[in-house]
Order: structure tokens, then sequence, then C-alpha cells
């Protein structure tokens, strides 16, 4: 008998098959020839289509089924930190080597950052988050750095939601961490002292792409009683810098 995660895998499969089945030259296709394409039956094309359409990621324009927007749209996500991590793996080894403390890279996702890619320091400090890893806002200094460069309206979003206390440490008083996004926006570097694990620091800064589109933040972190803020600072601005340099030539003078 099937079990439901049997079936779940199934399904995605099916969807697979049908997403596969266009090619570059999407003009679109009615369910036949989508059905013969994916090899599956013409009426789990049908029901899958349906769904499919719902969520946005295929299009229908009378009876031609195309791929959709949001497909799209999460190319357009895959393609940016791809880019920005090629950009930015020669210029973190640079700043792990001037600072010997572990170095982070990470994007913002809605409410959190991910961490796309990260080197250990040669001090050995404690690594509290792995590549793929997710971040508060609100508790890590990657967070700090990507927040502070939001809307007055998004910041005002994340600080009416409650704050987790992720440690003792963590600043959940709303009135106190917006001074400190102001600071970080007015040209200030992001700082946590064991707000998101005990005995950890990190300091953290932005990195913009050429047109000015927020692109992500890389920090440097270790132990609290070890890591000096205004020691790592010249180097963080200059790794911001020069990461941002890098994307433009990534992107050619015609992008």
């Amino acid at each position: 008998m099937p079990t439901a995660a049997g079936d779940a895998v199934g399904v995605l499969d099916r969807m697979t098959c049908i997403l596969e089945a266009f090619d570059g030259d999407d003009r679109g296709m009615g369910i036949s020839e989508l059905a013969l394409r994916a090899g599956l039956p013409k009426s789990t094309v049908s029901r899958l289509v349906a769904t499919l359409v719902r969520q946005r990621y295929l299009e229908r324009d009378g009876k031609l089924i195309h791929l959709g927007l949001r497909l799209f749209e999460l190319g357009q996500l895959a393609e940016q930190p791809r880019e920005l991590r090629i950009a930015a793996l020669p210029v973190m080894a640079d700043l792990r080597n001037q600072t010997g403390e572990n170095v982070h890279l990470a994007i913002r996702d809605g409410g959190e950052v991910v961490c796309i890619a990260v080197m250990r320091g040669r001090s050995a400090g404690p690594s509290t988050v792995r590549t793929g890893g997710r971040l508060p806002l609100h508790a890590t200094a990657l967070g700090k750095a990507v927040l502070a460069h939001d809307s007055p309206s998004g910041i005002d979003d994340v600080l009416s939601a409650p704050l987790a206390p992720w440690t003792p440490q963590t600043i959940t008083d709303p009135a106190a961490l917006r001074r400190q996004l102001t600071g970080i926006r007015g040209g200030g570097l992001a700082v946590e002292a064991g707000e998101f694990a005990t005995g950890v620091s990190c300091t953290a800064i932005a990195v913009f792409a050429p047109e000015g589109r927020l692109a992500g933040a890389v920090s440097v972190s270790g132990y609290q009683e070890d890591l000096d803020a205004d020691r790592v600072a010249q180097a963080l601005r200059a790794a911001a810098l020069t990461l941002a340099r890098r994307l433009g030539a990534l992107r050619g003078p015609s992008d």
C-alpha cells in the first residue's frame, strides 16, 4: 500500500516531468501535447497543470500552457547567490587570512538571512552556522547589516513582531534595535556580542551590487573575548568594496 510520503514523491516526479517537457522555444502547448511529451496520462496532466497554474509555476493562455512567472522569479533567486559566491570566495579568503577569524557570506530570504559561504579561520573559533543555515535578522550581525538597509516599512514589520531571545544578550527591545539599525545605515558596522550564540561575537557589513542593489552581507566572527570590531573594521570595509567591484566585473559593461 503506498505511503503518504511515497504519494508525495510520485506527485513531485510527475510535476517535474511536466515542467521539463517545455523547451527553450516556449510557444505554449495544449494538454494533449504536454501529456505526450511528459509521458503521462492526459487526465493526470490536466489535474497537475491546474495546480501548477494556481501556484504560478505555469500560465494558461486559452488552451495553451506556458511556463509561469514564478519559475523565472525562482531562477533569478538562484542566479543571484551563485554570482555572489563566485565573486566573494577569493575576497573571503583574503579577509580570513587578514583577520584569522571565521568569515561568512549571507543573503536575505524573507525574515531571515541564509549563509551561502563559510570559511574557517586559523583561530579555529566557533562557527555557529553552516552553509545553507538560516539566521534571524534581529539577533545576528549579518541580519542587522541587511535589515538596516530595508525600507522604513520593512524595518517596522520586523520590529513590530516579537523579537525572540536566542541568548540573554539578544536585543529584544525594538527601540534599542532601531537605534542600532540607524547607526548601521549611517555607515556603521553591524555588531553582535553573544546575541545569537553565547561566547561568540560577529561584525558584518552590507555588500551592494554596482547599481546600488543590496546583494548580501559579509562578516567576521570569533570568540567574544578575542574579536575586536575595531580591529577588523578596515578589512571588512575593504572586502565589501572589493566584492562590489568584482560583481560589476562579472556582469560586464553591458549589464
